[in-house]
């Protein structure tokens, strides 16, 4: 199965009752059935509110492409050594 991404639509707080709910239906119609879709308000009074509504995707062909030229089996071997001094430094034996 193909890896899925979180992605995200944020709605300006200045927008009319009408133009929201002909958006949000138009965001509902048009996301995939997987989409797990969720709504929140974001922000705060200093830099105002938002809805945000987040939600999965499938990779695009670059993400795809960018993801396996950064895969870990494209990175090179772990140092036991280095794994061992973060370790110590976590707090963890």
């Amino acid at each position: 199965m193909p890896r899925r991404v979180k992605d995200y639509i944020e709605i300006s707080e200045f927008t009319s009752l009408d133009r929201l709910i002909d958006y949000l239906t138009t965001i509902r119609d048009t996301l995939p059935r997987d989409a797990d879709p969720e709504m929140k308000v974001r922000g705060d009074e200093v830099f105002g509110r938002r809805l945000t509504i987040s939600y999965f995707r499938e990779l695009t062909p670059e993400e795809e492409e960018c993801e396996a030229r950064y895969s870990a089996s494209n990175l090179p071997a772990r140092d036991p050594a280095i794994d061992a001094l973060t370790r110590k430094l976590n707090g963890i034996r």
